[in-house]
């Protein structure tokens, strides 16, 4: 890999996660099938929540979104890492890192939204059972997905109005396969990136209260199903809130423990292996896990892949 010139080009060197070109390959073939995995399983979850009737009700409609959130999370990082590793050249250039911030940042927070809505979608299906065609009308689930995909806008909006006054004067090798707003603000040779450090500090703030409030839900949730009586109950209600609260779980704590942790300049290979787990991970098992406990989804999916059009 060819890094003459690293601090006065335009662009950033994305080190990734291995200087050995062998090595490269074979990381670069293994994002390619979970890339292809996830993007098939989440097209999966948006066909069939699209078109099946079964699955028209709120939570299914949220659950189209998440997977519309993640496939686009999946596209915004993964194929540029592949095809700069099979080329050979980890090269970026200033104006796709920008847009990697950009969207990377905005569907993720866009999934924080919608993943605290469906919280309050499954607190207001368990707890408050005889309201729940009234509060999860189809206008206000409109609503609600509405405001998702609008705050996804501020994030990368305030990301890249700040990192735009920050001036580079460290070799720009960022020691990460995409654009990632820590490593990026390490190249700063000011304090300038101050500002982006409030930005951070701010939306940290608003998703540790989305978060707050995922939890107060599943506790009124839980409570609510220890309650019932009958063990079928218990079980059809966890089958629908387990994988919600895994997913919730996984993306939530290995974000949380990714930017918390100090960036070096020789990151270990667990800082790597966490930011895979927020990355490439959450959108590319969510479709698996929400299919696994969920028998209607099942059900559909063999529908799908039995039916006379597809094996035709």
């Amino acid at each position: 890999m060819i890094v003459e010139n690293i601090t006065t080009m335009s662009g950033f060197l994305l080190m990734g996660f291995s200087d050995n070109h062998d090595l490269q390959i074979l990381q670069a073939l293994l994002f390619l099938v979970t890339y292809l995995l996830g993007s098939a399983g989440n097209f999966i979850i948006i066909t069939i929540t699209t078109l099946d009737p079964q699955l028209q009700s709120p939570m299914y409609y949220f659950l189209k979104h998440l997977s519309i959130l993640d496939l686009s999370s999946l596209c915004v990082t993964v194929p540029q890492y592949v095809d700069s590793s099979l080329a050979r050249s980890g090269y970026i250039s200033y104006g796709q890192c920008m847009l990697q911030i950009f969207f990377f940042t905005g569907f993720a927070w866009g999934e924080v939204a919608i993943l605290t809505v469906m919280s309050y979608d499954r607190y207001v299906a368990v707890c408050l059972p005889l309201h729940y065609e009234i509060i999860m009308c189809p206008r206000k689930c409109r609503w609600a997905v509405t405001a998702v995909w609008l705050s996804s806008v501020i994030p990368g909006t305030l990301y890249i109005a700040t990192i735009f006054s920050i001036r580079f004067c460290r070799a720009k090798i960022i020691h990460q396969f995409f654009c990632d707003v820590p490593q990026v603000l390490k190249l700063s040779c000011s304090n300038d990136y101050l500002v982006t450090i409030g930005v951070a500090d701010f939306l940290t703030a608003v998703a540790f209260a989305c978060f707050i409030g995922i939890v107060i839900s599943y506790v009124h949730i839980f409570s609510t199903v220890l309650r019932m009586p009958s063990a079928e109950s218990r079980s059809k209600v966890f089958s629908t809130c387990l994988p919600h609260l895994f997913v919730v779980l996984l993306f939530l704590s290995t974000g949380i423990f990714a930017y918390l942790n100090p960036t070096s300049d020789s990151p270990t290979a667990l800082q790597f292996l966490l930011s895979v787990f927020y990355t490439v991970l959450p959108p590319t098992l969510n479709p698996v896990i929400y299919s696994l406990r969920n028998e209607t989804i099942k059900i559909v999916v063999r529908k799908l892949l039995l039916s006379s059009k597809f094996t035709g």
